[in-house]
């Protein structure tokens, strides 16, 4: 049987692997539109999909100049760009700004382009699957001047989540520092400094920012 929403699809069925590879191949080949920037598989990520689940998610990109809006979490010291998982039912653009405005008080959201997609495969410890594909669908955005207070959930205010406006040549270097010296990183860390790399050579380059 095959089960899908707008965050996660999941792949329960007596079909063969193969089988199941061709089907999720097929959808991912109708759903998906964005440029691929990267793909990666965590070292403990089981390859079967049978026991894959699919979750969809949405990052935002905002920039003046060099400085870029980001969160720092304590709990593992390091900067990433808001966003997260896409709600059943929402679209993607619904999802990134309804994350934006929770998680930085941002207002007057403006998607201004697509970006990429980066689209990771990690461990997964919520039965029946073993292994997560998540796709991080990033866009270039624009927001008011003023940020309001953010809403954050229960278990990132005991993250230490904030957001802030910081250099992004900044975040990037303390990422690396993270990256080699800590071993309270967190598991996102190589995608958010591989997406912040990318940011910095593409957009400020261009002038986008």
């Amino acid at each position: 049987m095959l089960r899908i929403n707008r965050s996660i699809i999941s792949l329960t069925t007596p079909f063969s692997d193969v089988l199941i590879s061709f089907i999720l191949a097929a959808l991912l080949i109708i759903i998906e539109t964005m440029q691929l920037l990267k793909q990666t598989r965590h070292p403990d990520a089981i390859s079967c999909p049978a026991s894959t689940v699919l979750r969809t998610a949405t990052r935002a990109i905002v920039m003046r100049g060099e400085d870029i809006l980001l969160l720092y979490t304590k709990r593992y010291d390091d900067y990433s760009l808001p966003g997260g998982g896409v709600n059943e039912g929402e679209s993607l653009s619904d999802g990134l700004k309804r994350e934006l405005a929770e998680e930085t008080g941002a207002s007057d959201i403006e998607i201004l382009e697509e970006f990429g997609l980066y689209r990771e495969w990690r461990p997964w410890h919520k039965a029946p699957y073993k292994t997560v594909q998540m796709d991080s669908y990033c866009y270039v955005c624009r927001i008011a001047e003023t940020l309001a207070e953010p809403q954050f959930e229960a278990h990132e205010i005991n993250n230490g989540m904030k957001a802030l406006w910081i250099n992004i040549h900044h975040a990037i270097a303390h990422n690396h520092h993270i990256i080699q010296h800590s071993d309270l990183k967190g598991l996102s860390i190589e995608r958010e400094t591989y997406l912040l790399e990318l940011i910095a050579s593409q957009l400020l380059k261009t002038g986008s920012a």
